[in-house]
């Protein structure tokens, strides 16, 4: 969600027709989603806001640094004054400890690389999506990483530590089936990239803006849904296993490659209207509105298609108007073009009242259905 969708939302509860105290609440209710930490998280990761610098060090991580540091040479110390005959320990337990001393080091020293690299590596790479699924992708690494250090200091027999490993997986394998597939669905996601964090998608019948993608699910910020006709925020929030993309079609509106879709404008018009006009000014209107923007997006279009085998069939630069037959007694008369899908609610609203306020000026020529003739 960016800040003109939150805007875009604050208008339609003012054009709906709410209290005031009605729209109190659903700016307290945004307030409280806003503060939960997924959420929070997942809207500075949003591609589509503006794209900040990335993050410089802050004093608080090099004061992090220097926690390591300090832990590492006492441990260190630690590690060499078990050696000493003042603790009189017998030689078991001195190896015992010595060795679980030296793990909690690699503990430390792995934890202090895995923070390094998040400011220093990760931290500088500009794509704000790249850096989300590098953090992912490094806290995953990590988090394996401390856990084989730790079974390697509880296990020092490594056959015994592997066959231990063998049966706790083969339980797990058979108790967290679900689990397993939605972290293998995690995986695809990173590697083949069906959607990402700020895409507007839809999977089954799950359909906004992905807001998380976690190892296991992916949580989504709701928009158009059973509640709305428009492509507008609903307020609800969704959550999917990972695993629903191995099984279901995946559709992106804002993929990278051509993030665009197709959008019109209809209306009813009579048959003794003067058609030739109507396409004339509606096609003038929306050539106004969208048409520099749309030339751009086509060419882009076009450049796709001639990669490809498919036909580009019509593809134009421009605005069109065409008229469909309608199931009432009337003519559809309806313009279409190209827009970015989060944009497209409040194009076609600009649009529909552009477009009705020039088709009025001449009503001898556009005969629109009047109230009690629909």
């Amino acid at each position: 969600m960016t800040l003109r969708d939150w805007s875009d939302t604050q208008a339609a509860v003012s054009a709906a027709g709410f209290t005031m105290a009605d729209t109190e609440t659903v700016e307290a209710n945004q307030l409280e989603v806003r503060q939960q930490e997924f959420v929070r998280t997942a809207l500075k990761q949003n591609p589509a806001q503006e794209e900040a610098p990335p993050p410089a060090a802050e004093p608080r991580d090099k004061a992090w640094f220097g926690g390591y540091a300090v832990f590492l040479i006492g441990l260190a110390t630690l590690y060499y004054l078990l050696a000493l005959p003042f603790f009189r320990l017998g030689d078991e337990t001195v190896t015992k400890l010595r060795g679980y001393t030296r793990g909690t080091m690699l503990l430390v020293l792995v934890l202090a690389l895995a923070k390094a690299s998040e400011i220093y590596l990760i931290g500088r790479v500009e794509d704000i999506v790249y850096r989300y699924n590098l953090k992912r992708i490094q806290r995953l690494v990590t988090g394996l990483v401390l856990a084989l250090i730790i079974v390697s200091v509880l296990f020092v027999n490594w056959y015994t530590a592997v066959v231990s490993l063998g049966l706790i997986s083969l339980i797990l394998g058979f108790a967290l089936q679900k689990p397993i597939t939605s972290f293998i669905g995690w995986i695809y996601i990173m590697v083949r990239s069906p959607y990402r964090v700020g895409d507007r998608i839809k999977v089954g019948d799950a359909t906004g803006d992905v807001i998380d993608v976690s190892y296991l699910d992916t949580t989504l910020w709701e928009f158009g849904g059973d509640y709305l006709s428009t492509d507008h925020p609903t307020g609800r929030v969704i959550r999917f296993p990972n695993s629903e993309i191995l099984s279901s079609a995946v559709y992106n509106y804002t993929s990278p490659l051509f993030p665009y879709v197709w959008n019109e404008v209809k209306f009813h018009v009579a048959y003794e209207c003067d058609l030739e006009f109507v396409a004339k000014t509606m096609q003038e209107v929306a050539e106004r509105e969208v048409g520099e923007a749309m030339m751009e997006r086509i060419r882009m279009y076009r450049d796709i298609l001639a990669h490809t085998p498919v036909d580009q069939l019509e593809v134009r630069e421009h605005p069109s108007v065409v008229f469909r037959v309608s199931e009432n007694t009337w003519l559809e008369a309806i313009v279409r073009y190209l827009v970015h899908p989060k944009a497209a609610g409040r194009v076609k609203t600009r649009l529909i009242k552009k477009l009705l306020a020039q088709l009025n000026t001449a009503p001898e020529r556009v005969l629109f259905p009047k109230g009690n003739m629909r």
